[in-house]
């Protein structure tokens, strides 16, 4: 396929199995939100002072809005990515002193009956800046300096957005770490993160819980265990000339000194089993830094710093989570858990989103027939909690349905990421997948309660023009570069 110049010819390279299915969420979102607002008496839909008519019209806006950006060149995103990243990064700062506040939080910029929050369109430019800097011929993700602008592009937007007190769109951000893996960051980033989250989960939800001694936790004596077989694992996987003899010798000996200083606390003469853990810790970064310096191999430094990130992340959770998180991201994550039980308070709303598709059964209780969302017991119910309504009115089928399209859509953005002939469109692409992904995976996940409820919207459904309308800018610039590749 030659080059797409002009604007005449966009459409005869678009890719329209994605628009038809963007086509159909929408409808669907917006039949949903019909359902989580609808109350008893006669449907006033198109009436534009409900909830229902303000979404048809924000729809009309999104599409205008896309026909807009499917008729740009696509050469003008590459071109103005830097630009248009730096004016949402100076919405996003001057929304912290942005003295509207709605449920607490700084995000809203209210410009008379309208209210846009910056957060949603962010998201775009920073996949725009990221693209458009790891586009570059120069560019190496083995280059400590690339990494670190990387880095600095994505932390950025969420800092600000963190500074708003918007902590569940600012973790949105976390998701284009996936980007930076697929163009050849190092899975041990992954890694690590993975094992940050198991540490957390681990020491905050055994925690209370003592062994014997009542001197040790079992989350404690766990997550360092963990710490020191995952260090074994990681020598052992690349460091792999010469790695098997001390990744046994970190296993057996770090492990079994672990378990036998525990051992001896609960049964023989009860001691801060802690002091024997840092000094654990302490042997085997001094060992790996051993092996460094003689074998001038690399990977037995990064191993090393992965048991001491370790370690302070670890010893650093208890205060993180009793001193750092706000008290109602605090019970959540307890309820979560199961630490605590909160039906009527950080419990309520997943209780009530559980009983909403619960009662949906198979087949659903019908359009507008749902007693749950009619009687308006689900709170968030036509925004965050908007599944709910397609679980209750349309049952499993349509539920299933509903993820099936976004399967769909999905796996059709990987297969026109990876056809991309350039870094910048590439890049891109897996940004906008990454979102996307993430919103489904944490939307989806803290309705049925699984996920900690951290108020992200489900693309195309939940109520709310800058939502809606910050999917489709990231999806229609994408469709645009798509249709203006060489091939």
């Amino acid at each position: 396929m030659a080059y797409l110049k002009g604007n005449n010819s966009w459409w005869k390279a678009l890719d329209w199995w994605t628009v038809g299915i963007y086509l159909f969420l929408i409808v669907l979102g917006w039949l949903s939100v019909c359902g989580a607002s609808y109350d008893y008496g006669e449907p006033d839909f198109l009436d534009f002072s409900t909830r229902a008519g303000k979404q048809l019209m924000w729809i009309g806006c999104s599409l205008c809005l896309g026909f807009i950006l499917l008729m740009l060149d696509s050469r003008m995103y590459d071109a103005y990515a830097y630009l248009v990243y730096g004016i949402l990064m100076l919405l996003l700062l001057g929304t912290i002193f942005n003295p509207h506040e709605i449920k607490g939080s700084r995000s809203w910029i209210v410009l008379g009956p309208v209210s846009i929050q910056p957060a949603e369109f962010a998201k775009f430019a920073t996949a725009l800046a990221l693209g458009k800097f790891m586009g570059e011929y120069t560019f190496s993700m083995h280059r400590m300096r690339d990494m670190l602008v990387c880095l600095g592009l994505i932390l950025l937007p969420m800092t600000l957005i963190i500074l708003q007190r918007e902590t569940g769109s600012a973790l949105v951000y976390l998701s284009l770490f996936l980007v930076l893996y697929r163009e050849g960051m190092t899975g041990a980033v992954l890694f690590s993160g993975i094992c940050a989250i198991v540490f957390f989960i681990v020491g905050i939800r055994f925690g209370g819980d003592m062994l014997p001694d009542d001197l040790t936790s079992w989350g404690e004596f766990s997550v360092s265990l963990l710490i020191v077989l995952l260090s074994a694992l990681l020598v052992r996987l690349y460091c792999r000339q010469g790695g098997m003899r001390p990744a046994l010798y970190i296993a057996s000996i770090g492990g079994g000194l672990a378990v036998l200083g525990v051992l001896f606390s609960c049964y023989v003469i009860p001691f801060d089993v802690t002091v024997l853990l840092v000094s654990i810790y302490v042997a085997i970064v001094a060992y790996l830094t051993f092996l460094f310096l003689r074998e001038r191999l690399a990977n037995y430094f990064y191993a090393a710093v992965f048991v001491i990130g370790s370690a302070v992340f670890f010893f650093s959770t208890d205060y993180v989570f009793n001193r750092v998180l706000e008290p109602h991201q605090k019970i959540r994550i307890e309820v979560l858990l199961g630490m605590k039980d909160d039906p009527a308070g950080a419990g309520y709303n997943v209780n009530q989103s559980k009983i909403a598709i619960g009662s949906g059964g198979l087949l659903g209780k019908g359009f507008l027939n749902g007693t749950q969302t009619k009687l308006k017991y689900v709170p968030e119910q036509d925004t965050d909690f908007i599944f709910c309504t397609v679980g209750e009115e349309q049952g499993f089928f349509g539920s299933a349905l509903v993820l099936f399209l976004f399967m769909a859509l999905i796996l059709r953005l990987i297969r026109l990421a990876e056809r991309q002939t350039t870094r910048f469109g590439r890049v891109y692409g897996y940004c906008v997948l990454s979102i996307f992904f993430f919103h489904l995976f944490i939307n989806i996940g803290m309705v049925l309660g699984l996920t900690p409820v951290i108020g992200i919207p489900l693309p195309f459904f939940s109520y709310g023009g800058s939502s809606l309308w910050g999917f489709t800018i990231l999806l229609f610039v994408f469709l645009r570069i798509d249709a203006g590749r060489e091939g």
